[in-house]
């Protein structure tokens, strides 16, 4: 099914995040940090169009509706 490989690969973007952020956390020379920063950012981009495409639908804050705020 595609929503299970489209979840499969949401859970391996987050753990690469996850890996990232704890290499970064060690002691790195500059060329490795810099690496590392920038493959956490194709990280995060890639999971944030994956998860776009995975939940099209977004939650946002609900504002009230016009025609029931001048009913009243």
């Amino acid at each position: 099914m595609m929503i299970d490989e489209d979840l499969a690969r949401i859970r391996t973007h987050r753990n690469n995040i996850a890996r990232y952020w704890r290499l970064l956390r060690a002691d790195l020379a500059a060329s490795d940090r810099s690496f590392i920063e920038r493959r956490l950012a194709e990280e995060r981009a890639s999971l944030n169009a994956l998860a776009a495409k995975t939940y099209p639908v977004a939650l946002a804050k609900s504002e009230p509706c016009r025609e029931a705020t001048s009913a009243a």
